[in-house]
């Protein structure tokens, strides 16, 4: 029972810890807004424009200084009345499609969208293809002529002469 009681005690304790880490990396946002509409605009922009800094994070969730820059700029650009999609302009025009985590559906980004389809229908038609010419195969006639039949019966004799 008090093994039991450690264990659970180690066991919360580590959760806690671990907890208390993610907290201690999250970031805080000190900007001031005038309306709960400016900060929830703020919010939704920095979660769905990534960090160009950064491997894989968004702007809210990136520490790194080139993070931190775009979102004074967010704020600046919001509180000078600017929508999201002049916003989303600007940075697309500076960093290109890789500052969104849904790109744009545009020409050069077809592929980006697009591929994973064309590539699992290549792959359907590939299997289908296969799977057709098994069935084919197995239910071709493999019976042999008269000319290879006698073959087969040379060669079975002489395997039985030699045992």
């Amino acid at each position: 029972m008090n093994r039991m009681l450690g264990m659970g005690i180690c066991l919360l304790t580590i959760v806690v810890g671990l907890l208390s880490g993610q907290a201690a990396l999250a970031q805080v946002d000190t900007f001031e807004f005038e309306t709960d509409e400016q900060q929830r605009r703020f919010r939704q922009l920095s979660n769905e424009l990534r960090c160009p800094q950064c491997q894989n994070a968004n702007l809210s969730g990136s520490s790194g200084g080139v993070a931190e820059d775009l979102r004074r700029e967010i704020h600046r650009m919001i509180m000078e009345g600017m929508s999201n999609a002049e916003i989303e302009q600007f940075m697309f025009e500076r960093y290109g499609d890789f500052i969104f985590y849904r790109p744009r559906l545009r020409s050069e980004t077809v592929l980006l969208w697009f591929g994973p389809l064309i590539f699992l229908g290549i792959g359907g038609i590939v299997a289908w293809t296969i799977s057709r010419r098994a069935r084919q195969s197995d239910s071709s006639d493999t019976a042999l002529d008269s000319q290879q039949q006698q073959q087969l019966d040379k060669l079975l004799k002489n395997s039985e002469s030699r045992s």
